[in-house]
């Protein structure tokens, strides 16, 4: 069974629709995928339609954007209850957030000297909740000043560089137990990505165990063999579901196929049973 558990669409910064990355992932011979949007859940109802009519095991799920100690952390949330009012309005923090950085990332892009509007954005954003960082860096591209979104990004639009603006992000043990009282799963996604070691200690994470965290993104294109290691030992000893996921977002993210790494059955099955 070919099982993955970390996917985008169009509702967030994938390029895909619900319908096509259902498509696509059962080509690339996928039995079972999870649809992840960014802090929202647009996508679910399309694509359990076109699951139904491909005959894969769509796992509903979101990737819910949080802080720990001030740096960011993605934590990915299955099968909870999507109507959940208190979970409902701190995902609508979230996205507000998204969309009201949106005139500050803009104006510091115009100081640069970069020509760049709010409907040069929204072209790229189409179906998605919010309009992000990845639509602002497709824009960049379109109008010839970076080549592609990793070059947005590197130049641009993560901390550090001149058009970065941080946003209201969930706390994270907050957001764990959120997820959990409205029935679901939690796993963080790629832990050990973009310096968040230095915050998801070995210790930490033990204690994200006591509040309800049900496993770790341990196989993913951002970890190294050897990070894959550690957090493999490290989620044995606390018994934590090992997960392994692509992060497909389409045309968005070169070099992340689906399907590129997997989540072994035995584990899909234990979180499921969580």
């Amino acid at each position: 069974m070919r099982i993955d558990l970390h996917t985008h669409s169009d509702r967030s910064d994938g390029t895909d629709s619900p319908t096509e990355l259902i498509n696509n992932a059962k080509a690339a011979g996928l039995d079972v995928v999870a649809l992840t949007d960014h802090d929202s859940t647009e996508g679910w109802k399309d694509a359990s339609k076109a699951a139904t009519r491909a005959g894969i095991e769509l796992v509903h799920g979101i990737e819910i954007s949080t802080k720990l100690d001030g740096k960011s952390i993605h934590l990915l949330g299955y099968e909870f209850d999507p109507v959940n009012k208190a979970l409902v309005v701190e995902l609508k923090r979230v996205l507000d957030g998204r969309n009201s950085r949106l005139p500050a990332t803009l104006e510091r892009l115009r100081s640069l000297g970069i020509e760049i509007e709010a409907k040069d954005v929204k072209r790229w954003a189409t179906n998605a909740a919010a309009m992000g960082r990845p639509h602002v860096a497709d824009a960049l591209v379109e109008l010839g000043v970076v080549k592609n979104r990793d070059e947005a990004f590197d130049r641009y639009l993560t901390p550090g560089r001149p058009a970065y603006v941080d946003r209201y992000a969930a706390d994270l043990p907050t957001a764990i137990g959120l997820v959990k009282d409205a029935g679901g799963r939690t796993v963080i996604a790629h832990p050990w990505s973009r310096g968040s070691h230095r915050v998801l200690t070995h210790d930490r994470i033990g204690s994200l165990k006591d509040v309800g965290l049900d496993g770790l993104e341990v196989d993913h294109n951002d970890h190294s063999e050897e990070d894959r290691a550690a957090l493999r030992q490290i989620a044995r000893e606390f018994d934590l579901v090992r997960t392994g996921s692509s992060d497909y977002h389409g045309t968005g993210k070169i070099g992340f196929d689906l399907g590129c790494n997997l989540t072994a059955r035995d584990q899909y099955e234990r979180l499921l049973k969580r």
